[in-house]
């Protein structure tokens, strides 16, 4: 069981429900913090306490050993992490039982290198973004997919993003919504300096390769939130599918378009069913 247990809302919700999780499955693991390694735990699901900020950081506590998750929503919106306390309670007997759909989504390997070595190599699992820093002006970002040019974006920063992405960074930033378990990228520019720009959808099995022509002094690649590294002029950024999926544990009666629905506001308000 993992959580965001510096948050105390989120560690006394996660305490309140340790007993109900014993009444079902036997905890072999119980970490608030993200810290602990997983490579020798012998699990069958990993149940997830927090927003879909803690989604991220089991993912990537998991590395390349992803395991099932069973996400409860103890943050805001939760795309990610769906069921609320209740529909946790509710349905963790069944998953026990092995009574759930197993959804696998898109992961991502980012890649830096400069001058030919690699620099950094990160898995993540929502976006890489390539932002600018002081002194905040416009970038031109070289986009090349299998090797071909594709465009020069002049921009204020460029987000390659993941169908769970879709709905993080990227929406915010104008980009479309993809459903979870399409094998996509989406590569999107923002602010772009041109009407003509607009967000790309291609296949996840190509290889997405990044150049900035004058990198200022802050531009960095970013990581699902998390600063890789600042950007050189000979920088390669790579970024292609990866070989683990996150897996999502879904229960019926929450699909796709139901969390859309409810969490988007398309009934016509914001709700918050965590």
């Amino acid at each position: 069981m993992l959580g965001a247990g510096d948050r105390p809302a989120i560690r006394a919700a996660a305490e309140a429900l340790r007993p109900t999780v014993e009444a079902s499955a036997d905890i072999v693991l119980w970490d608030l913090a993200f810290s602990a390694s997983l490579t020798d735990v012998d699990a069958d699901l990993v149940i997830v306490f927090g927003g879909d900020g803690s989604i991220l950081s089991a993912a990537h506590q998991m590395g390349y050993r992803q395991l099932p998750v069973v996400a409860v929503n103890l943050g805001k919106l939760g795309f990610l992490a769906d069921l609320s306390t209740e529909q946790f309670c509710a349905a963790l007997p069944k998953i026990c039982r092995g009574e759930f759909r197993e959804v696998e989504h898109l992961m991502f390997e980012c890649r830096v290198e400069r001058d030919g070595h690699v620099l950094a190599n990160y898995l993540g699992l929502n976006e890489v973004a390539v932002l600018g820093g002081p002194p905040f002006s416009i970038l031109d970002v070289h986009v090349y997919v299998d090797s071909e040019l594709v465009t020069t974006y002049s921009c204020d920063g460029l987000i390659i993003s993941t169908p769970v992405g879709s709905t993080a960074h990227s929406l915010s930033a104008g980009g479309p919504i993809l459903r979870k378990d399409l094998q996509a990228f989406v590569f999107l520019p923002i602010s772009p300096h041109a009407l003509t720009n607009r967000p790309v959808v291609d296949s996840a099995d190509r290889i997405y390769e990044l150049a900035l022509e004058r990198p200022h002094a802050g531009a960095s690649v970013v990581v699902d939130g998390r600063l890789m590294v600042d950007i050189s002029a000979t920088d390669r950024i790579r970024v292609e599918r990866a070989k683990p999926c996150f897996k999502l544990v879904e229960v019926a009666g929450h699909g796709y378009y139901r969390t859309l629905r409810e969490k988007l506001g398309w009934g016509g308000r914001l709700r918050n069913d965590g």
